[in-house]
């Protein structure tokens, strides 16, 4: 039987704000197997939970995170920017087989990243995302040795014969040093599923909102779902067939 898919907290989950410390929170209580936050990094090197760059301060104007320190940038904010040591914090405290899902937005994200997470001996607890080709090859060559996943080039399946994007994205992921694949959930066949397989990449998928859809992926055997929802893929896993086998490694 196919085991069920890893269940993964997007940042947000069950209506908390994005990259909170209350969304990490959360997502432990439920029990999910994998956390999703967005990372950046402030002008002073802070490595800070942000989906974009240009913030609104609390009098109205617009900023750069990239080019503030962190503490002007809460001294403008209403609400402070939650730095990543506060919900690894929270990560390594818990269940020691939850990990994290770190959706880098920059490129300048890589080094100090790398740099936490070795400084903290949580190589087995992290893993990267937001690589497109060019940023997971930076990546490879900055922060060797730390899991990440590809994210595919959405217009190239869009645009191609699938099953040639398909094996594209296996390729590019192989010689960038990437364990699998991060897709859409839109753009997820069967056909990529067996490639990906066949080359020893595992397939992780975002954002799921419908119980429908999460049954159909965890049947074709993706790795991962992502979802805000989770306790609607936790109810729909208790419902699998073969629980008893849904095991954590990445």
């Amino acid at each position: 039987m196919i085991p069920f898919p890893l269940v993964t907290a997007h940042t947000g989950c069950m209506g908390t704000p994005d990259n909170s410390v209350e969304s990490a929170r959360t997502a432990l209580a439920l029990g999910a197997d994998i956390i999703e936050d967005d990372i950046r990094v402030t002008r002073d090197g802070v490595l800070v939970l942000s989906h974009d760059d240009r913030v609104v301060l609390a009098d109205g104007r617009l900023a750069s995170l990239s080019k503030l320190t962190l503490q002007e940038l809460n001294e403008g904010l209403a609400v402070p920017l939650v730095r990543l040591e506060s919900v690894i914090e929270l990560l390594v405290g818990g269940d020691a087989g939850t990990r994290m899902n770190l959706d880098l937005k920059t490129d300048d994200c890589i080094e100090p990243v790398a740099a936490f997470i070795r400084e903290r001996d949580i190589e087995d607890r992290i893993f990267l995302t937001g690589c497109e080709y060019a940023r997971a090859v930076r990546a490879n060559e900055r922060a060797r040795g730390l899991a990440k996943l590809l994210n595919v080039n959405v217009d190239s399946f869009r645009t191609s014969v699938y099953v040639e994007a398909a094996k594209t994205a296996c390729e590019e992921a192989a010689s960038a040093g990437c364990f699998g694949l991060n897709v859409p959930y839109q753009l997820v066949l069967p056909e990529l599923l067996e490639i990906a397989s066949d080359r020893g990449l595992s397939v992780y998928v975002w954002t799921v909102r419908e119980p429908e859809a999460m049954t159909r992926y965890a049947r074709m055997g993706v790795r991962s779902i992502t979802t805000r929802d989770v306790e609607t893929l936790l109810r729909v896993k208790q419902h699998w067939p073969d629980e008893e086998n849904s095991g954590n490694d990445l």
